[in-house]
């Protein structure tokens, strides 16, 4: 007799895909009781006129609104905690994150520390954040890091080394995924976040730990409308349509990995965003294929369950292998690392803080050392 599947399975309780969708939100704050809201998100969308509607319908609510937007990319711990002085100094009582994957890390952490006070620092690692956090609700303007459904927060520490805060806790109230919010994302940008979602399917459909029945549908499924769809965007940035459907794809892969988790694609391409400030849907993008073909030995089965999901003629590794690498030619964005001025010598470094992701490295098919970080880096240049 075959063993019964263990399966604990978390995600975000409410999901609202639609175009428009983020007129549901004041609605949804006044559910949670909320009268003020803080709104995080970055100066970029602010400047490109994504947050102005958003804070005039929560104040046409008669909901006070706080905007704070000093969010960055690959969010240094100090930008966290000045965020939560702001707030705090403010008296919000509930938070809506806005932007990318930054943003919405950065409103995890802020709504989290506004109601259980700590040392970030305590918090790094799995289940040390337990105490409550105020009303979270989370809107992606990309459709790539998945962050609206996953219990992870990622920051810079002091010594540029990424660190995840992961916990339940972080899951917000609602994710609000409207496709109009990511209408002006510029092809580079569409194409790194694109291939991070995918990256995320793939990772958690071959992933040593944790990977179960649920994570395995969502992952193809995840995998299917990314890659049907990634092309669609790339040629009409204004399809709207393709853009709710890489929402859902990118949000079905964000379940996928926060229960099976990722593995070496993210362990280095972090350091790619803490040394040299590369985004991280580019870092994944960049170390992907690498990757992929060292794990090939052991990954192959089930790259051939997934190559269908991908369009390839055949259930193959092989067919799989070669229709990613056919979609990653396709993106408008930096295909090396040298072409983002990493400095050669910089490699072995690279390497060395790879190997402080063990938290991930476990989760990778295939045993990774610091000797193998070093080739992958060399094959990504």
């Amino acid at each position: 007799m075959s063993p019964v599947t263990a399966l604990d399975f978390s995600t975000t309780p409410r999901l609202i895909l639609r175009e428009g969708a983020t007129e549901a939100l004041p609605d949804l704050f006044r559910q949670a009781g909320a009268r003020h809201v803080a709104v995080v998100t970055d100066a970029g969308l602010v400047r490109a006129g994504l947050v102005a509607p958003v804070v005039a319908q929560l104040r046409a609510a008669g909901l006070a609104v706080t905007v704070h937007d000093a969010v960055v990319a690959d969010p240094p711990e100090q930008v966290v905690l000045e965020a939560v002085a702001r707030l705090r100094a403010a008296e919000v009582d509930a938070v809506l994150g806005l932007g990318g994957g930054s943003a919405m890390d950065t409103a995890k952490l802020v709504a989290y520390l506004l109601r259980s006070p700590a040392p970030l620092a305590e918090l790094y690692g799995i289940g040390r954040a337990q105490g409550p956090r105020l009303p979270l609700l989370l809107a992606p303007t990309t459709a790539g890091t998945g962050s609206e459904v996953t219990p992870i927060a990622i920051v810079t520490t002091p010594g540029d080394e990424k660190k995840g805060v992961v916990s339940a806790r972080l899951l917000p109230d609602v994710a609000v995924l409207d496709p109009l919010l990511t209408l002006g994302l510029p092809p580079a940008v569409t194409a790194a976040t694109g291939i991070d979602a995918m990256v995320h399917a793939i990772e958690a459909f071959t992933s040593a730990r944790l990977k179960n029945p649920v994570s395995d549908v969502l992952a193809k499924q995840a995998l299917a409308l990314l890659s049907a769809n990634l092309p669609k965007v790339l040629a009409d940035g204004g399809n709207v349509a393709a853009r709710g459907d890489m929402l859902l794809g990118s949000c079905l892969a964000g379940m996928a990995f926060a229960n099976a988790p990722v593995a070496a694609v993210h362990a280095l391409a972090y350091p790619l965003g803490g040394r040299h400030h590369i985004p991280h849907g580019l870092s994944n993008a960049l170390m992907l294929l690498p990757v992929l073909r060292f794990n090939l030995a052991a990954a192959a089965p089930l790259y051939a369950e997934l190559a269908p999901c991908v369009g390839a003629p055949r259930a193959e590794a092989g067919a799989f292998l070669t229709a990613i690498e056919k979609l990653v030619a396709g993106c408008a964005m930096p295909k090396r690392l040298h072409e983002l001025q990493v400095p050669r010598e910089s490699l072995p470094q690279l390497a060395r803080d790879a190997m402080q992701q063990q938290r991930l490295l476990i989760n990778n098919p295939v045993p990774l050392t610091e000797a193998d970080a070093l080739r992958l880096y060399q094959d990504a240049y």
